[in-house]
């Protein structure tokens, strides 16, 4: 488990050969008020927000039906907005379900405006499989009790077509053969 300071980010998936995969995965959350759920959360719209209605922790659980490779989670948070509703720590958990999650990294966050993005790496510094995410806010800003939570999205390498994996043959007899006809 690491703990690192959060750091903002311009996001550009596709240059860094990954793509968003959150539309894959079931989402449920701990807590919300009406009308500010996932929907909000999942929205594309920095506009929107989940807003948790409890006590801490406050819990989004991001599961897949497959094991999947995670490169990172990237949140939007706008502490000019939200003030004491702005997570301040939150800690990610991942494993097969949510009896057997794995705390792997916890991010501080200050003062946070525009999009935070946390690596998921294993302990040899691979990228995480893992069926089910889970993050938990662990804190607010001032001590804040329900968190507002703007956009959240997963990332996962680029899967190689089977078209990309043949060999660039040089010689023409090789190159002949080369095609599924």
């Amino acid at each position: 488990m690491t703990t690192r300071k959060a750091k903002l980010e311009e996001l550009d998936p596709a240059k860094e050969g990954l793509r968003e995969i959150g539309i894959q995965a079931v989402w449920s959350l701990s807590t919300c008020k009406p009308g500010f759920g996932i929907e909000q959360l999942r929205d594309d719209t920095h506009e929107t927000y989940w807003q948790s209605d409890g006590t801490q922790p406050h819990l989004i659980n991001i599961q897949f039906r497959r094991k999947i490779t995670i490169d990172s989670i990237a949140i939007y948070a706008d502490y000019k907005s939200d003030e004491s509703y702005t997570p301040s720590k939150i800690s990610v958990r991942a494993g097969n379900n949510f009896h057997d999650l794995q705390e792997i990294e916890v991010l501080d966050m200050n003062e946070p405006t525009g999009w935070v993005r946390i690596p998921l790496k294993d302990s040899k510094g691979q990228r995480i499989r893992t069926f089910t995410l889970q993050l938990a806010v662990l804190s607010n800003h001032q001590n804040g009790r329900d968190t507002h939570m703007r956009q959240i999205k997963v990332y996962a390498p680029l899967q190689q077509t089977s078209l990309e994996k043949f060999p660039n043959f040089t010689s023409v007899e090789c190159a002949m053969h080369s095609t599924i006809r």
